[in-house]
């Protein structure tokens, strides 16, 4: 069997805490979470609320900075990075699918998916969008606004978007949560085959053990502490 290399662990954690308030109020929200998570997998992060699952994703993701310990993420250390820096390295390396989906009002299903392309400059993004949006089922929608697609729709809106730039991770917080169990079950299928199409490795945070069994490996969490981990 061939030996692990740094080469095939995208995401590397250690000891990573997180506080939140100060003096009294100061409250544990992660307590020394060390992970390693390899490239191309799919991982659920399973847990009740309050047990650290969404903030473990925001630190890994760059959208929180850990309070203490060591965070690599697709080659990049969070460590000596600023905002601006964490939100450089973010970009087209990692795509993030929310619960509420995050789409803007005033922009039509093309337009959410290709500005953030154009934004961060990769050629042809209307092309690229739309390619995308057709690989979720959208082509004919291309331009709807969000108010004008139903909860199914504006979730594969959210997904191209993240796949778009071809990111090397994928992470979706509770991507089903807004959905009816139809709907949301086919926008799991759709989000492990556009995972597959981009060759990305896939984070899902979720509450529901039938959906983390989906996944390749399964991380439960509790009281801010990784309490098992079926690679172990």
């Amino acid at each position: 069997m061939r030996a692990e290399t740094g080469f095939d662990i995208v995401i590397r954690a250690r000891n990573v805490t997180l506080s939140l308030g100060s003096g009294e109020a100061r409250t544990s929200v992660l307590n020394g979470i060390d992970l390693d998570i390899k490239r191309g997998a799919s991982l659920a992060i399973l847990g009740p609320s309050g047990s650290g699952k969404s903030s473990l994703m925001a630190i890994l993701s760059g959208l929180e900075r850990a309070s203490g310990g060591e965070v690599q993420v697709a080659g990049v250390d969070y460590g000596p990075l600023d905002e601006d820096a964490l939100a450089r390295a973010r970009r087209g390396r990692i795509g993030i699918v929310l619960q509420s989906f995050h789409l803007l009002p005033t922009m039509t299903a093309l337009e959410n998916v290709a500005v953030p392309l154009e934004l961060a400059g990769l050629d042809d993004p209307f092309d690229r969008a739309a390619a995308e949006l057709e690989a979720v089922g959208l082509g004919h929608r291309l331009g709807h606004y969000p108010a004008q697609l139903s909860g199914g729709e504006q979730q594969r809106v959210a997904i191209a978007r993240a796949v778009a730039p071809g990111p090397e991770i994928i992470f979706a917080d509770e991507p089903t949560g807004n959905l009816d169990g139809t709907t949301g079950a086919a926008i799991i299928d759709l989000l492990f085959a556009r995972q597959a199409a981009a060759a990305a490795t896939l984070i899902i945070i979720t509450h529901d053990p039938a959906l983390a069994a989906r996944c390749g490996r399964v991380l439960e969490m509790l009281d801010g502490r990784i309490a098992a981990d079926s690679a172990a």
